[in-house]
């Protein structure tokens, strides 16, 4: 398939930030869509199966063109081409937006827009799914957008530390020291949703908490947004000694991909368990993503199909 698309009475300026520096934009387009575009002037060849697709994006990122497109707004437009949802669908008409330093932030695709609203109604919410689906980035901004609609008075991040084992004691500092690199993605979207200053002032406070799963235990945890990350790697007893530290007033987010799970071949994951136990009960609400919820660069969702495949034809 071949679309032409043309900007008559262009705009060099419009045409420049379009293609970006060295066309770093359009090389994004055809990354993002297995297309090939060539350009002569104000005329763009697209051609490609999803030629008609490139060619609407090229049409309203001119429109976007007055100033200087990001990378990071290109990239994100283009995850957002494969989700448009149908016309007159209901839940899009209410799209729910977070409080956070980044304003208007919602889901780029429709299931994201779905977790957030579990996040937002349900005491617990499990997001399961590959990552770059923004379960994690989406679960601390619905704890970020809770602490500050005065919902909550405390996030608690928490995050097994399977990878250490008994080798947590050998490495330096106090507890919060040995931890932080396994939970740096949580303050990464900490900083990011509440700034640097801000976040660091929360932590001296105490109002973000970082509780290692081991340490959990005996606790109770009331007027708390709770994240458990990579939960894959939580036995089925420290899953359920997770759910039941909730206290009153208190929402949790438990996050996890089932197919990276670095316990012992021996052992279950408590994710696993817990989706099957759990399936059923009300108030508890569960998103399953997919490949195609990848919010990163293009080429992530790609990655993770191809691994499917060659794993799919060579087994396990």
């Amino acid at each position: 398939m071949a679309e032409r698309v043309t900007f008559t009475d262009a705009e060099n300026s419009r045409l420049a930030n379009l293609c970006g520096v060295l066309d770093e934009n359009l090389r994004q387009i055809e990354t993002a869509l297995n297309v090939s575009i060539s350009r002569r002037g104000e005329v763009f060849q697209v051609e490609g199966e999803r030629a008609a697709e490139a060619a609407r994006v090229l049409r309203d990122f001119y429109q976007r063109a007055r100033r200087p497109l990001d990378i990071d707004d290109v990239q994100l437009a283009l995850v957002e081409v494969g989700h448009k949802a149908n016309p007159g669908n209901p839940e899009e008409d209410n799209i729910p937006v977070l409080m956070t330093r980044r304003t208007g932030l919602h889901g780029r695709t429709p299931r994201q827009n779905a977790y957030i609203r579990q996040i937002q109604e349900y005491d617990i919410t499990f997001g399961i799914g590959p990552a770059g689906t923004g379960k994690t980035y989406l679960a601390v901004a619905g704890a970020v957008d809770a602490l500050e609609r005065d919902l909550v008075k405390r996030i608690v991040l928490v995050r097994p530390a399977v990878e250490a084992g008994e080798r947590l004691g050998f490495l330096p500092g106090d507890l919060v020291q040995k931890v932080d690199p396994y939970l740096r993605p949580l303050y990464d979207a900490l900083w990011d949703l509440m700034g640097f200053d801000k976040a660091n002032r929360a932590f001296e406070r105490q109002m973000i908490e970082v509780a290692p799963l081991a340490f959990m235990r005996g606790r109770t945890l009331n007027h708390a947004f709770i994240i458990l990350d990579e939960a894959q790697n939580t036995t089925p007893e420290q899953m359920k000694m997770f759910l039941t530290r909730i206290g009153f007033g208190s929402r949790a987010v438990v996050t996890g991909d089932v197919t990276q799970i670095d316990l012992a071949r021996h052992q279950k994951s408590g994710l696993v368990e817990a989706r099957e136990v759990l399936k059923e009960v009300r108030g508890i609400a569960f998103t399953e993503f997919h490949n195609e919820d990848v919010v990163r660069h293009p080429l992530v969702a790609r990655i993770i199909d191809a691994y499917d495949s060659y794993q799919q034809k060579t087994g396990p």
